[in-house]
């Protein structure tokens, strides 16, 4: 076809943070741009608007509640500090709140399209050809489905829960699609899974007050330094949350009251009042046809194997965030990819995506931040005779008031190649708005920072991150990691 037979110079199917920012930056150079986003209903009945997972069942309504259950402990510091605090927690108002503020995203989201002339079908495509999709708004009849065609496409629909395949899961459990729209207070709630969704719910209700347990297969935070995770674990269990290790459930029953029936290896384990499955995400890229676009994708994951300009082996199909296999599945991380992406197709620019050290922050009870290395796969890379591990144990000033964290510390830990001039190669760091503290190391990353750098900057007094300026001990077989110095 020739270029001015297509409909559109660029479609783009999902609505999500990739999608969307990558439509606005295609519309803002010029190109004729459309974006498809739909949403099918969990199991639970559950959907929602334009936005993708981050804003709606993601990112914002988990950083939201962990914050609003982290004011839990914030009172009992308070407390030492002379307020006479004794607030209770209303889920109802919460979830109102933040479901409301969501919805002020979506709408949000519409008017920035339709202000850069992005056509927005709130309609599921899928692939007729490898210049065709049909779109289909799922109400039946003759004028449900249409087609239309583009010279190029961006897949960026992301991924959604995977629940396991256990025999009555769909019928009596929920995801993280769930959690953040549920009216009803989950009250005595099993999480299955140790992934970073799982311990960051079932961090925040414990905090809210809910009886919570974990049921872990293996070990916590698959692909994170391990040292960390074990922390947080341990943080975890001192702030009310029960952990079943090396059991997973073999099926689901309804009880009368509603409540759910819960088996390890076919006999009754317990019985919850919500199941909350977080095992593990499946990219929505299997749903579109790729097969009648001829786009290779790994039929198991559904996730789409891409070079280093985000593009599939359909020249004209690219794909960015989620979706695509063996990239962080990060919401900057998408966003990034879809801008300079649309700046290669429609700008002239020639900037690629850079997926090395990028900063990321579990947003457990005591958050984790990282940049780099784990210590793991520095290991494995670099070999112990050719690094150098310096860690330190801080505490938040406000916590040495508090008698009930008398023996809490956060953490800190900084992998260094020695054969690079102790070279930065992995920075860790566990204690309070850690998010904030990791994103400036993350620069500091970029430009291949030293542990001398480090050691000749000047900490702010009296702060946690100052304990990253004042490392000294190194990490040694045997030896005990001792407390450093109060503020």
């Amino acid at each position: 076809m020739a270029a001015e037979e297509f409909d559109y110079d660029f479609f783009v199917i999902g609505g999500g943070s990739g999608g969307i920012a990558c439509s606005k930056a295609a519309a803002d150079l010029g190109a004729k741009t459309a974006c498809a986003d739909f949403v099918k209903p969990s199991p639970a009945g559950t959907s929602w608007g334009l936005g993708g997972t981050c804003v709606n069942v993601g990112c914002i309504p988990k950083k939201l509640m962990h914050i609003s259950a982290l004011y839990r402990e914030i009172q009992q510091d308070a407390g030492n500090l002379g307020w006479n605090t004794k607030a209770e927690h209303s889920w109802d108002d919460m979830l109102s709140n933040v479901n409301d503020y969501i919805k002020g995203l979506n709408f949000g989201t519409k008017t920035e399209l339709r202000n850069k002339k992005v056509k927005y079908y709130n309609k599921f495509a899928t692939f007729i050809d490898a210049h065709t999709v049909e779109l289909d708004d799922g109400k039946g009849g003759p004028k449900s489905k249409e087609q239309v065609t583009s010279k190029h496409f961006l897949v960026a629909c992301g991924g959604r829960p995977n629940l396991g395949g256990y025999p009555g899961a769909e019928e009596c459990c929920i995801s993280s699609d769930d959690i953040f729209w549920q009216k009803k207070p989950p009250g005595k709630t099993l999480v299955v899974g140790a992934s970073y969704i799982a311990l960051e719910c079932a961090g925040f209700l414990a905090g809210f007050g809910f009886d919570t347990t974990v049921m872990v297969r293996s070990i916590l935070l698959r692909g994170f330094d391990q040292e960390c995770a074990n922390k947080i674990g341990e943080f975890m269990e001192g702030h009310g949350v029960k952990f079943v290790r090396e059991k997973v459930p073999s099926k689901f029953e309804k009880t009368k009251s509603g409540q759910v029936r819960v088996f390890v290896d076919d006999k009754e384990f317990e019985v919850f009042d919500t199941v909350l499955l977080a095992i593990g995400r499946t990219s929505c890229a299997g749903w579109l046809n790729l097969e009648a676009a001829g786009v290779d994708y790994d039929k198991k994951s559904g996730k789409i194997l891409c070079n280093d300009h985000e593009q599939t082996n359909v020249p004209h199909i690219y794909c960015v965030g989620d979706v695509m296999l063996g990239k962080p599945e990060l919401t900057p991380v998408a966003i990034q990819a879809g801008r300079l992406l649309a700046g290669r197709l429609f700008g002239g620019k020639t900037l690629k995506m850079d997926y090395e050290n990028i900063c990321t922050t579990v947003f457990t009870p005591i958050e984790y931040g990282c940049v780099g290395l784990s210590e793991e796969d520095a290991l494995e890379k670099f070999g112990k005779d050719k690094l150098k591990i310096y860690h330190a144990l801080a505490r938040p000033l406000e916590w040495n008031l508090n008698s009930q964290r008398s023996s809490e510390f956060g953490f800190a830990k900084v992998i260094c190649d020695t054969e690079n001039d102790e070279r930065v190669v992995g920075m860790h760091i566990l204690g309070s708005h850690v998010g904030e503290v990791t994103q400036g190391f993350g620069v500091a990353m970029k430009v291949g920072f030293t542990k001398e750098h480090l050691d000749n900057t000047v900490g702010i007094h009296p702060t946690f991150a100052e304990a990253l300026t004042t490392m000294t001990e190194v990490k040694e077989e045997g030896n005990v990691l001792a407390a450093a110095g109060g503020c």
